[in-house]
């Protein structure tokens, strides 16, 4: 969805001196996270929601992008069925 490739054209985090770029071993975790998120979407929105409320909001953030990518059409159904999916973000 073309939200969240605004949101984010990189993923960064912000400390005080600046953004960073994330390492490798983060994007991967987020990468594994998308993919349990993806498996989710079969048995509802509460189970995406479940998995989404342990990690924390850059991983968030992460996995809804990774899963955009990865599987735009689940993507859609799991906006389509939540469109208040934005306020599992913060």
């Amino acid at each position: 969805m073309a939200q969240l490739d605004s949101l984010v054209s990189q993923i960064y985090w912000f400390d005080y001196n600046g953004f960073v770029e994330l390492s490798h071993s983060w994007w991967e975790r987020v990468k594994y996270y998308a993919r349990l998120a993806i498996e989710r979407v079969e048995n509802g929105v509460d189970a995406v929601k479940e998995l989404l409320s342990t990690l924390t909001p850059d991983k968030r953030l992460g996995v809804m992008l990774e899963f955009e990518d990865a599987s735009p059409e689940k993507f859609a159904k799991l906006v389509a069925d939540t469109p208040q999916w934005t306020e599992w973000m913060a």
